[in-house]
This record gives C-alpha cells, structure tokens and sequence, in this order.
C-alpha cells in the first residue's frame, strides 16, 4: 500500500517526507529531478540530510566530497542528530501555520537549515575540532542570516521561526521545545568572559526581536514579549514585555512555545 500520513496514526518522519516528495514531484514536473536527488535517491534521513546540507555549506573554501564526508561521518557517528532532526522537523510542522508538511522545512526553511547546521558545528566543537566548527558557523551565517556559535547547548523539537537575525552566544543553552522568532538574541552584556549568556528552560516562546541578555535565567513554559529586553530572571510560566522587560502575567500553563500565541494580557495597560 503506500505511505499515506494523512490516514491513522502520524507516519515517521522519513516515510512522510518521502510521500510528500513523490506528491510534490508529480505535481511539479520542474523540480522532481531535484526533489530525487535531494530526497527520493536515499534510503535513510541521515543520507538525505548529508546530501542536501552539503549542497547548501559547499564552497570555494571546502569542495562538495570533502563536506559531504563530513557531514556524513558525523551523522553515522552521532545517531541522536538525526532525532533532533526529526523532532525539529515536527515542532515546525506543528507550529508553524504556513508549513504544509515536512518538505518544507527540510528543503527550504532557513531556520530548520541553520539548526542543524549548528548540531554538525556542536559535535565537531565537542571533539575540539574548533577550527572546522567555526567554519560551518560562518557559512550558515551566510546562508541562513543565522548566528549560533558552536558551543552554545540547544534542545530538541527546537522552532526558528523565520529565522533571520537570530543571534545565539557561546555559553547559552536552550532547551527543548523552545520556539525563537526572527530578531531573537541571546548574547551578553559586555566584554567579560566566562558563563555570560542567558539560560531559556523548556517549552519557552521567545517572540520577535527580544533580547536576553546576561547570565540570566528564563523559566520553563515562560513568554518574552516581541521587542523585549530582559536583563533579570524570568520565573517559569510568566509572560515578561517591555525595555526593560517586568513580568505582565503568570503564572500560568499556556505551553506558549507551542501555541505560538504572542499576545500581551490586558492587565499590562491598568
């Protein structure tokens, strides 16, 4: 029978994206020789992530086998980024009310891209491959407008939403189910050095352009308001707006990162 992801119990990862591969080639005749080569042509997630990453991070610098190796010995090597990627892969498909599947974000969503650009660069760090870390960094901040530095710790089922402008520090960690929207930084406060990027626990929306600043801590399930500017903790569950930014509501359970719902309560105008 063929795969079928709309009928019974949600298809895994790989078997939907290639469903929707085969749809959208016969519906698109142009783009089918490249939805084969980038999906269609490989039997696992872990080639097909290798083979279309490879085609994005390739330059002049580093020629097409010598990334693709890369990437793919660092796949075969750290299974669990290719569950990270699929976890992402569903956080969008969840949120994300102008996705339509998982083509999407695997072909063409930059915040997606930029994300597990960043998970090879974190591994390569991770085995004091720096240099090469550094590399993948830059690239992707080319091609995605996203900056993460290779030592900062991200979770899984991890959101950046339109993506562009986000900043992430070397000693910040993001936990899982995060949702960031484009204009989010994660930096610090000045030239000191040491632990001095922000801390966002799980399930956190961090809405457009908000800036979290220093050695702080952002509580589980909390919201930062769009153009916020948070230089203190933020309790776990509370909704924090302004410049700079004081709490406005909480707490409460309104799993904010994944009813992406970036409304500021009435109360703050009383």
């Amino acid at each position: 029978m063929p795969e079928n992801p709309d009928i019974g119990a949600p298809a895994p990862a790989w078997n939907r994206l290639r469903f929707e591969a085969r749809a959208a080639a016969a519906d698109e005749p142009t783009l089918s020789s490249y939805l084969n080569s980038a999906i269609l042509a490989h039997s696992t997630l872990c080639q097909a992530l290798s083979f279309h990453l490879t085609e994005k991070l390739k330059s002049p610098v580093m020629s097409t086998q010598q990334v693709r190796h890369i990437l793919s010995d660092t796949y075969d090597t750290h299974r669990s980024l290719v569950t990270a990627a699929e976890a992402d892969m569903q956080a969008v498909l969840e949120r994300d009310p102008a996705c339509r599947g998982m083509l999407q974000p695997f072909l063409y969503f930059k915040g997606f891209l930029a994300l597990q650009t960043y998970r090879v660069a974190n591994h390569l760090w991770r085995e004091g491959r720096e240099t090469l870390a550094f590399h993948f960094q830059s690239r992707a901040s080319e091609l995605f407008g996203v900056d993460i530095h290779p030592a900062a710790r991200i979770g899984t089922g991890v959101m950046l939403d339109h993506a562009s402008g986000i900043t992430i520090g070397e000693t910040a960690i993001v936990g899982d189910d995060c949702s960031l929207l484009h204009g989010v930084t994660l930096g610090g406060t000045g030239k000191e050095v040491g632990d001095r990027h922000p801390k966002i626990g799980k399930g956190v929306l961090l809405s457009v352009g908000a800036k979290v600043l220093g050695n702080i801590h952002i509580g589980d399930e909390a919201k930062v308001a769009a153009g916020s500017v948070v230089l203190k903790d933020v309790p776990a569950k509370c909704t924090v707006a302004g410049v700079p930014a004081r709490i406005v509501s909480g707490p409460s359970c309104c799993h904010p990162a994944q009813t992406m719902d970036q409304t500021i309560p009435d109360e703050m105008g009383k």
